[in-house]
């Protein structure tokens, strides 16, 4: 089996562990079929796309929607290469699937607007797939409504109309979309449990997402929720492109 190339850009060392470590949990992965690249701390290595099963973007720090001045040169170069790559994934329709920021960078690269009118709180959300979703074989076994984890700044305003939409929430209009046949965004965090929830409260208490002083209501209010339908996805996704 080729692996699988999991693109992280999270800057602390717990959070893009344990970011890592839910991607092989529910996608029921060993280690050494899912290669991670910290984008954040070097330049995207050249990559041939042949050696991987799939690519995945998980979530990160940055917003794609920032002015350009309030970016740092580190965005800068994530988001350049990131196109870059991109250009070759879309052409080829190389299997895709980025979480969150996955939105942001799949989205923006196909013409989708993406700003802050549909930015939600971190915390439980419930999800309605689409026709079009419950017909997608990545989400195969999916209830039509489920609770995900959701956090954002931003989120897609406006899909072009090549894409298709595959899921929403009342607060987001766009929570799941694909483009072409192997090409999938969540605004949702399909990786996320609870305890993988109130390790990210905790780090980034101080992130701008949420007070600081609410950190430990939202950590206390994460552990309200099971979620257990949004793995899905992912062991979806490796099981219909392992190769």
């Amino acid at each position: 089996m080729k692996p699988f190339l999991l693109l992280a850009s999270r800057a602390e060392d717990a959070a893009a562990d344990d970011e890592y470590a839910a991607y092989l949990r529910y996608g029921e992965l060993a280690p050494e079929h899912l290669r991670r690249v910290r984008l954040e701390a070097a330049p995207l290595p050249e990559l041939d796309l042949a050696e991987y099963s799939g690519v995945i973007v998980g979530g990160s720090p940055f917003t794609s929607s920032d002015p350009a001045e309030k970016k740092s040169d580190t965005q800068h170069r994530v988001e350049r290469e990131l196109a870059g790559l991109l250009d070759r994934i879309v052409e080829q329709d190389f299997p895709f699937l980025g979480a969150c920021y996955g939105v942001g960078t799949l989205g923006r690269h196909q013409g989708a607007l993406i700003d802050r009118t549909f930015g939600e709180q971190l915390g439980g959300v419930e999800i309605e797939l689409t026709q079009a979703g419950l017909a997608d074989p990545l989400l195969r076994g999916m209830p039509r409504r489920f609770t995900a984890f959701t956090g954002h700044k931003e989120a897609c305003s406006s899909l072009p109309s090549h894409a298709v939409l595959l899921a929403s929430s009342r607060s987001c209009p766009v929570h799941m979309f694909r483009i072409k046949q192997n090409l999938y965004a969540t605004q949702f965090h399909p990786e996320l449990d609870a305890e993988g929830l109130v390790t990210r409260i905790d780090i980034y208490r101080h992130a701008g997402y949420f007070p600081p002083e609410s950190a430990e209501e939202l950590m206390a209010a994460a552990r309200t929720f099971t979620v257990t339908a949004p793995m899905t996805i992912l062991k979806n996704f490796v099981a219909r492109y392992a190769g």
